[in-house]
């Protein structure tokens, strides 16, 4: 009973510290991504990430390692609260359309977040930025459901067969992205949730795909 009794108190203490350690490391990609969103990536200091938390530089290298292992572990945690997020809207174009509404509407509850990405997104762009294959998987993919979906929905005969779902993919991308800068640019007076369910109104009606 005693080795038991220590068994359970050594594990205890481990879940305890395991939790203190999640706790720790969210706090810490939650400075992290309010520096990219102030300085950028590449200006952004790791030693002002640490301070922001109250953690010396080795403390914060303790969880991660380098700045490279900062930003992988914010990509990978946009991939899995995206995925958990559009999976509820995939079943077939009309949800894809309204799903695109509703990830709007959720991200303008975070804009600390989403300029973060925006920044992100177009430093990725230079060459050797260590998120450049992630953004770059994550727009082909897009683009690939989305155009996967337009002509599923041709095929059933929801849309008319001659449309172009990867062109359209494209469009669909490309106004979601500018409506998104342009509420960055100034959040008190556009509205870009507003301006995406419009969109989408105007493109449901040239579809003949009423909701």
């Amino acid at each position: 009973m005693a080795e038991m009794s220590e068994q359970n108190v050594a594990e205890e203490r481990r879940r305890r510290r395991s939790r203190k350690g999640e706790t720790r490391r969210a706090e810490i990609l939650a400075a992290a991504m309010r520096r990219f969103a102030e300085d950028g990536y590449q200006s952004a200091a790791i030693g002002d990430i640490a301070g922001d938390v109250g953690l010396s530089l080795p403390g914060l290298l303790h969880h991660f390692p380098t700045k490279v292992d900062l930003l992988l572990a914010i990509l990978a945690k946009r991939d899995l609260d995206s995925a958990d997020f559009i999976g509820h809207y995939c079943a077939d174009l009309r949800g894809l359309l309204r799903g695109m509404v509703e990830i709007f509407r959720r991200n303008a509850g975070m804009i600390e977040v989403i300029r973060a990405f925006a920044i992100l997104n177009a430093e990725s762009l230079m060459k050797d930025h260590p998120a450049k294959a992630w953004f770059f998987d994550r727009t082909t993919e897009m683009q690939k459901h989305i155009a996967a979906t337009f002509e599923r929905a041709a095929a059933d005969g929801m849309i008319n067969a001659g449309i172009d779902g990867q062109a359209m993919a494209a469009e669909l991308i490309a106004v979601m992205d500018g409506l998104q800068m342009l509420w960055l640019r100034d959040p008190d007076r556009f509205d870009m949730v507003g301006g995406l369910e419009a969109y989408i109104s105007r493109l449901q009606t040239s579809l003949g795909l009423e909701s």
